[in-house]
C-alpha cells in the first residue's frame, strides 16, 4: 500500500511549512539544530520501556540499558547519591514534574506545596490532578521567588509538612530560586520534615555548564529533579528525564506479572526511542561539547540584549540566562517568531539555532513592522 497523490502532496507541503517556521522559531525552548539520522533504523521497531528502567521485563524489544546509561550520566551531573539514586526518562518536564510531586505527596500525605507565581502552567494542573493542598507564592520581578512571602506563608501553614516547588529557570524570565535561602527558612522556623522538589527543565541543561553559575544539586537538599531533553539538548520529539531518591521511590513500586517488571513510573508503556535519542547527543557532545554550546548560546544572548538596548528596545535578562525579556511587540512580529507572552511581555530563547543575523532581523521587525 502507498499514499495517493493527494496525501502526499499533503505530506510534501507541510514538510515546506515546517521548514519556514524553523527558521523563525525563537519563542520557546526549544533547539532544533539536531541530527538524529544515525539512529533513524531504529524508528522500525516498537521499542517500548514498559515498567521500572533499572528492571528486567518479559517485553524484550526495549532499549533499558540505554536508558540507565543516560539516567547515570544525569545523576553524576546532579551529584546524587550513587547508591541512592533513581529516575527514568519521561515525556517531557510535565511528567517529570508530576512524579517529583507524587513521591511528595505519598511522603506527605497532608503536606501543602508551595509554588511561585512563574511556576510552568503546568504545575497548576499537576496539583489539582493529584489532589494536593498548595499554596502560590509572590515571585520577584526577575522571576525568583519571593523568600519575604514564603516565609510569611509557611509560618500560617507551620502545621503541615511544606513541599517546596522550587525553580531552576522559570518558563518566561528564567529566574532561579534559591535553596539554601529556602533551606534557611526551613530552619528558622524550626520545620525539620520537608521536600524539595526541582523543575529544571531548560536550565538544567545549562545552569551546571557555566563556570560560578548560581546551581543547586541533590547535595544541596534536592529530593527530585525534572529536567527537559527537546530544549538545550534537542529532539524531534518532546522527552526528558526525572531523578529522584531511590529509597523514595519503595512507597509507590508496585510488581505486575502481565509484564515481569515492576510499575514504578507515571506511564505503563514508554518511549524507548527516545533514551536512544539521549543516549546519542551524550556520547556525541559530552559534558564538553554541552559546555561549548552554552557559552556560545550566552555570548549571542549577551550580544542580543546589548542590540535591543541600543535600538531603544528595553529588553534584560538574568545574569547566565539565555532567555532576553522586552516589551510586546507588534502582532506580526509575534507571529512571525512564535513569541510566548505573558501580560505586556515576551521572551526569545537564544538557543543553538539563533545568531546575530537572525537578531539583527528581529530588531528591525520591531522597529519597523
Amino acid at each position: 500500500m502507498s499514499l495517493n497523490s493527494k496525501d502526499k502532496k499533503k505530506l510534501k507541503s507541510f514538510l515546506k511549512l515546517l521548514k519556514e517556521k524553523r527558521r523563525t522559531f525563537i519563542g520557546y525552548p526549544v533547539n532544533t539544530t539536531f541530527d538524529y539520522s544515525e539512529i533513524s533504523d531504529f524508528l522500525d521497531f516498537p521499542i517500548n520501556n514498559v515498567g521500572d528502567p533499572f528492571d528486567s521485563s518479559y517485553y524484550g524489544i526495549n532499549s533499558r540499558e540505554f536508558e540507565t546509561e543516560v539516567l547515570d550520566w544525569f545523576a553524576k551531573l546532579y551529584e546524587a547519591p550513587l547508591n541512592n539514586y533513581w529516575g527514568y526518562v519521561t515525556s517531557g518536564g510535565t511528567e517529570g514534574n508530576m512524579y517529583g510531586l507524587y513521591l511528595a505527596r505519598e511522603i506527605y500525605p497532608k503536606g501543602v506545596v508551595y509554588y511561585s507565581q512563574d511556576t510552568h502552567y503546568s504545575v497548576s494542573k499537576n496539583i489539582r490532578m493529584l489532589r494536593m493542598d498548595h499554596v502560590m507564592i509572590k515571585s520577584k520581578p526577575n522571576g525568583e521567588m519571593d523568600y519575604d512571602d514564603f516565609s510569611n506563608m509557611l509560618s500560617t501553614w507551620r502545621s503541615a509538612p511544606p513541599i517546596i516547588f522550587a525553580n531552576l529557570g522559570t518558563t518566561m524570565k528564567e529566574g532561579v530560586d534559591d535553596i539554601n535561602k529556602i533551606k534557611k527558612i526551613l530552619k528558622d522556623l524550626a520545620i525539620p520534615e520537608y521536600y524539595i522538589h526541582a523543575d529544571a527543565a531548560m536550565a538544567g541543561m545549562t545552569l551546571p555548564f557555566v563556570d560560578g553559575a548560581k546551581f543547586y544539586n541533590f547535595k544541596d537538599g534536592i529530593q527530585s529533579i525534572s529536567i527537559s531533553g527537546h530544549k538545550v539538548i534537542g529532539s524531534p520529539v518532546p522527552c526528558g528525564v526525572v531523578l529522584t531518591l531511590k529509597s523514595n521511590v519503595g512507597r509507590i513500586a508496585r510488581a505486575i506479572e502481565y509484564v515481569g517488571t515492576l510499575d514504578t513510573t507515571v506511564s505503563g508503556s514508554r518511549n524507548g526511542f527516545t533514551p536512544i535519542l539521549l543516549w546519542h547527543a551524550i556520547k556525541d557532545k559530552g559534558f564538553n561539547g554541552f559546555k561549548k554550546i552554552v557559552r556560545e548560546c550566552l555570548k549571542t544572548a549577551d550580544r542580543a540584549v546589548k542590540k535591543f538596548n541600543e535600538n531603544g528596545i528595553e529588553a534584560w535578562k538574568n545574569d547566565n540566562a539565555i532567555t532576553i525579556v522586552f516589551p510586546k511587540p507588534s502582532e506580526y512580529v509575534t507571529s512571525k517568531w512564535q513569541l510566548a507572552m505573558q501580560d505586556d511581555h515576551c521572551h526569545i530563547l537564544v538557543m543553538p539555532q539563533v545568531n546575530d543575523e537572525l537578531i539583527d532581523e528581529l530588531v528591525d521587525d520591531i522597529l519597523n513592522k
